[in-house]
């Protein structure tokens, strides 16, 4: 079966005691160097990716300020173009307003001087046929003073009642 003999103990224990001497002198440093290079490097991945994360942070507040200033000023560009938009019309309105009264009121001018001038070839009309009408009257009645002063007395009535 199996037995144990102290000589191969001894030879056992020497020979791993000389791989684990010459492993640590020869194989063990560059291990942990190695494994301390790549902490190393995983620590300054992980520095570098906060640090990434921390300018992505501030970007991203940046960007929101500057979408923030964007807004603020095309919402007073639109402020500024509705007030334009406003007085424009407000303008035009008054122009209208003003070319409308001043038609109206050339309008009622030309209506009253076209009344007056009517009214006047009216009179005019009037006075010559009156004129015409008191001419023949005339040429009438002077042949009667009694006819004349019925006639007379007739267009006085008349008169009175328009």
């Amino acid at each position: 079966m199996l037995s144990v003999s102290i000589g191969t103990v001894i030879w056992s224990t020497i020979a791993f005691l000389v791989v684990a001497f010459i492993l640590t002198k020869m194989a063990w440093k560059p291990i942990l160097a190695s494994i301390k290079e790549r902490e190393e490097s995983i620590d300054e991945a992980i520095k570098s990716a906060e640090k990434a994360r921390e300018e992505m942070s501030n970007l991203k507040a940046s960007n929101e300020n500057l979408l923030k200033e964007a807004r603020m000023e095309r919402d007073a560009m639109i402020k500024d173009a509705r007030e334009t938009k406003d007085k424009i019309m407000a303008d035009a309105k008054d122009r209208a307003d003003e070319e409308y009264a001043r038609i109206v009121n050339s309008a009622k001018d030309a209506i009253r001087s076209e009344k007056l001038a009517a009214i006047t070839e009216i009179k005019n009309q009037v006075a010559s046929l009156s004129i015409e009408i008191a001419e023949q009257v005339i040429r009438q009645e002077l042949k009667s003073d009694e006819k004349q002063k019925e006639l007379i007395d007739k267009y006085l009535q008349e008169a009175k009642l328009n």
